[in-house]
């Protein structure tokens, strides 16, 4: 199998994944994608328990995965919602979803 070259797509995050996680890994990321519209939607209604439920699922879930900045993110964002700084959320959010926008993943 070939993979993505930087050259090719000069913003890739890539991921190196045991091939064991190779038909869960699309649906782990697919989730994440629906994280955050729910993690948007608590914001809005300053639901600082689903946001903080959420973060401490990606801190745990995350590198599980092999994706180690879904775990950092994820701490991050628990910390901020036990705070319930909503502007450090809303950057978590943004680093979640540029994230799942960049990540090439390759199986080994």
């Amino acid at each position: 199998m070939t993979h993505p070259s930087h050259s090719e797509f000069p913003d890739a995050i890539i991921v190196e994944i045991s091939r064991d996680l190779e038909e869960i890994v699309p649906i782990f990321l697919s989730n994440r994608e629906n994280d955050l519209h729910t993690l948007r939607d608590a914001l809005t209604r300053r639901d600082f328990g689903t946001v903080q439920n959420l973060g401490h699922r990606l801190k745990g879930d995350g590198g599980g995965y092999g994706f180690d900045r879904i775990t950092e993110i994820g701490a991050t964002m628990e910390q901020a919602a036990k705070q319930q700084d909503g502007s450090i959320i809303e950057r978590q959010i943004v680093q979640l979803e540029e994230f799942l926008r960049r990540v090439s993943v390759v199986y080994r």
